[in-house]
């Protein structure tokens, strides 16, 4: 059983900032790359940024320069620091890992909203 769990949600001004947080546990074996992805209402859900093993990190252009995805592999964890954020940030923010062997875990979201 794997759990893959979402922490730091919440609600910020524009221009301010959050850090989300995702940990894997449970019998999950080696960690290949890790991502988040948000839904909007009434929007599809979209890829935000994604992490290698590796630590290399690549971004969708609503987000770069703005966003920064980091992991620490010990701990099987993932951070997301928000800055500058805008009321289109606004979504349901999921945390998505891929194992070695290609198999496919989701959190269950943490919401994020941002308005003045």
């Amino acid at each position: 059983q794997v759990q893959v769990v979402e922490f730091g949600g919440g609600l910020a001004q524009p221009g301010g900032s959050l850090r989300l947080s995702c940990t894997a546990s449970g019998s999950i074996a080696s960690i290949n790359r890790m991502g988040w992805y948000r839904q909007a209402p009434g929007k599809e859900r979209e890829w935000v940024a994604t992490i290698t093993s590796g630590g290399s990190a690549d971004y969708a252009d609503a987000v770069k320069g703005r966003f920064t995805i980091s992991r620490d592999n010990p701990k099987n964890t993932m951070y997301l620091q928000m800055n500058s954020l805008k009321p289109e940030d606004t979504a349901v923010y999921y945390c998505n890992v891929v194992t070695d062997s290609w198999r496919q875990y989701w959190g269950q979201g943490t919401q994020v909203n941002v308005s003045s």
